[in-house]
């Protein structure tokens, strides 16, 4: 059978086949031109149907249709940032602070208070991938709506509590830029008197190839070559929470700093811990997590870090179990709760409520400490100026 299907590849001239079936890679620049809006409950709708995002627009051009999909995911993404600063009244921040005309750049979110609020400050860490600031999944956007897939119901419900507020962009790690395309070169001329032995390693070599294209026919990837230049001291999500830790957040006026973190971003939080432990223990008052990826044994957790996550951190899972319900510890840190559903993506979501009433009930915990121990014991808020410059490395 596997013979029989290299000899119908050897026959297909797949690049041509490919030519003919697929339509050009080139989409739409906006949302109208794609024929899409966001209606008042915030799911994207077709604008003349009123139908949801069909994935498949194309059967059988899987690649396409995947193109088409990406297309989509960076206008969205456009269109989240210029929410963030329209309806949230954010402003973009370039990082690194320093940065030059030439080098490449990323950017964060601030509230107009978020360096200058006395008492509360919330820090948004969205997990890897695709998805940039203010976005905590796009399948969610795309599929679902703004409000499950997006952070600014977060960022709204902070503002009315009285928080200023951080979105962190962790995944804009590198400029990517194409690299020149190489010169094909030219096929040796036949040789009819050959050995037999080499004419068959090269047939091989043949049907390797068509083999290989047809793999890349079948497989979404990129046709032109690329090249990512880093962005300096925010080249990776673990890198960019350290920075934006010390050039914003530990300067921030908040006695009171709160985190959520979804997926990776509780990985890159607890690796924070391990570069600034003294730090984040006196300026952050709790940390919500959602379907975290860390591992306090593989990331080499000290016991301190271990301790003060049992008793300042909740991780809200993915769980077949009703909202809140206590999930079985897998390690010796942060309890974990079920977050109401069993999708990844959809813990921030389901967990929302939960995460802003586990937040209140921190600080008023906080205060009734302080109050209690003021005369006695040095307390986070005054123990903070102590290291507010100094790194834990």
């Amino acid at each position: 059978l596997f013979f029989t299907y290299l000899n119908l590849l050897s026959r297909i001239d797949l690049d041509e086949l490919m030519k003919k079936d697929e339509p050009p890679l080139t989409f739409p620049k906006t949302l109208e031109e794609f024929e899409y809006a966001f209606n008042e409950q915030g799911q994207l709708r077709h604008t003349t149907t009123g139908e949801a995002f069909v994935f498949n627009a194309r059967e059988d051009l899987h690649r396409w249709n995947q193109k088409r999909y990406e297309a989509l995911g960076e206008i969205i993404t456009q269109y989240v940032y210029e929410l963030l600063e329209k309806k949230c009244n954010m402003t973009k921040v370039i990082l690194p602070v320093d940065v030059t005309e030439e080098e490449p750049r990323s950017f964060i979110y601030l509230s107009a208070d978020a360096m200058s609020n006395p008492a509360k400050l919330l820090v948004l860490i969205q997990g890897d991938g695709v998805v940039r600031a203010g976005q905590w999944a796009r399948r969610l956007i795309i599929n679902q709506d703004l409000d499950s897939g997006t952070q600014i119901p977060f960022i709204t419900r902070a503002k009315e509590e009285g928080y200023g507020v951080m979105v962190l962009n962790p995944n804009e790690n590198h400029l990517e830029v194409e690299r020149p395309a190489k010169p094909t070169p030219l096929p040796s001329p036949e040789v009819s008197d050959e050995p037999a032995e080499k004419r068959e390693r090269k047939d091989e070599r043949e049907s390797k190839k068509k083999r290989d294209f047809y793999e890349k026919y079948r497989n979404p990837q990129k046709e032109g070559e690329t090249e990512q230049i880093p962005i300096r001291e925010n080249s990776s999500p673990e890198e960019h929470l350290l920075y934006v830790w010390d050039h914003f957040v530990s300067n921030a006026a908040a006695r009171n700093v709160f985190i959520v973190a979804h997926s990776y971003g509780g990985l890159s939080l607890v690796e924070l811990m391990s570069q600034r432990e003294a730090q984040v223990k006196n300026r952050v008052c709790a940390v919500a997590m959602t379907d975290s990826v860390h591992n306090i044994w593989h990331q080499d957790a000290s016991k301190s870090i271990q301790e003060w996550l049992q008793q300042h951190c909740r991780n809200w899972v993915s769980s077949p179990e009703p909202l809140d319900t206590p999930v079985e510890p897998m390690l010796p840190d942060c309890p974990r709760l079920s977050a109401g559903t069993e999708r990844h993506e959809l813990t921030s979501w389901r967990s929302f409520n939960s995460i802003f009433q586990f937040f209140s009930k921190a600080l008023h915990t906080g205060d009734e400490y302080e109050e209690e121990s003021s005369n006695t014991v040095t307390t986070r808020s005054s123990h903070r100026t102590k290291h507010d410059h100094n790194h834990d490395d």
